[in-house]
């Protein structure tokens, strides 16, 4: 689906509708697309209805509405775009394809695939649902490294209630806009493609661990017994466990699987490691996790203000590191 202006359309349709790309069409049910399609008269200049959910295309139409298709006169109206998110989000790489969807949208895309896969992944962690996973992500690392800006449309996307999934999607997102803020100059040079994409799976994957922890435990609300807390303790070893059995064996991804509560001054765990102890994308994925957590409504905290969450964080230049909480905070107060 695209937003492609073409000069015999007049200016304000663009605004209502956009044009359907090929790749697009081919992506739909050839009998009973998933939404209302409208084609341009031009001998008018005219939008009119050319199919509605609920009826059957038959052979002659199917081949008028590819034909309409090419020449580019064939629309849908921006109205369906929640249908049509939810559509792409399962063939995500067609964002790819269609140059002319807006940034906003595709940003809508994104967040419902990889809400879906992640949330899918963490019922679930074996092989085949992280493969599934990883060909979205590596969609989206694809996408963000033809233009790094392109990650604050997506920062706009975070999700408010605290889930697994949803908390692994904010700190991937929250994650790439740091990351990518800090080493923008470096990207393509010394940051080189895999890297990017082994920091991105461990960003989204760092809490790993946390599938194999109940689900009553995660979300209780009242004190949790010495076994239940030695439980929550151990998710970050019960992650690197797991790495080796879904061939995950990237120093990137352990890094933020296994550091991501260590802290500057040796209070964390699991290894109570202190200041350059812990790695650069370990300190970094500290401040991720905890500021996503703390934007979230959890079962034992109501959401706090993205700005006084990283302020809070910034200012604690006991447990993090001043180079990534100030740039986060730079970066929250810059998409307010």
């Amino acid at each position: 689906m695209a937003s492609k202006k073409l000069t015999d359309v007049p200016d304000h349709l663009n605004e209502e509708y956009y044009q359907i790309s090929p790749d697009i069409l081919e992506s739909f049910s050839k009998f009973r697309p998933p939404l209302d399609i409208f084609r341009f008269k031009e001998e008018v200049a005219r939008i009119e209805p050319f199919y509605r959910v609920g009826e059957r295309l038959d052979k002659e139409r199917i081949d008028e509405l590819a034909r309409l298709t090419r020449e580019g006169f064939s629309f849908v109206s921006r109205v369906d775009h929640p249908v049509y998110v939810k559509h792409i989000a399962h063939q995500l790489d067609l964002v790819l394809v269609d140059k002319n969807l807006k940034e906003r949208e595709i940003a809508d895309i994104f967040a419902e695939a990889l809400g879906m896969r992640l949330e899918g992944f963490f019922e679930q962690p074996v092989k085949a649902a992280l493969d599934r996973l990883n060909e979205d992500l590596m969609v989206l690392t694809e996408y963000l490294w033809n233009d790094v800006y392109r990650i604050r449309a997506l920062l706009r996307r975070l999700r408010r209630e605290h889930t697994l999934a949803n908390h692994a999607l904010n700190c991937g997102l929250v994650g790439l806009g740091l990351f990518l803020k800090i080493n923008e100059s470096e990207i393509g040079k010394e940051i080189t493609r895999k890297t990017f994409d082994h920091v991105t799976l461990g960003l989204f994957l760092h809490d790993l661990g946390m599938s194999k922890i109940p689900l009553f435990i995660r979300n209780k609300t009242q004190a949790l017994s010495r076994d239940e807390q030695q439980k929550i303790l151990n998710h970050t070893l019960v992650g690197r466990e797991m790495l080796s059995k879904l061939d995950l064996r990237y120093k990137e991804v352990e890094a933020c699987l296994g550091e991501h509560h260590e802290r500057l001054d040796g209070s964390g765990y699991p290894q109570k490691l202190k200041g350059r102890e812990i790695s650069p994308l370990g300190r970094l994925c500290a401040v991720v996790d905890s500021y996503c957590a703390m934007i979230t409504d959890r079962a034992h905290a109501k959401a706090m203000e993205p700005a006084e969450a990283a302020k809070i964080l910034a200012e604690d230049q006991r447990r993090y590191d001043p180079r990534f909480t100030l740039p986060l905070q730079a970066m929250v107060l810059a998409g307010r």
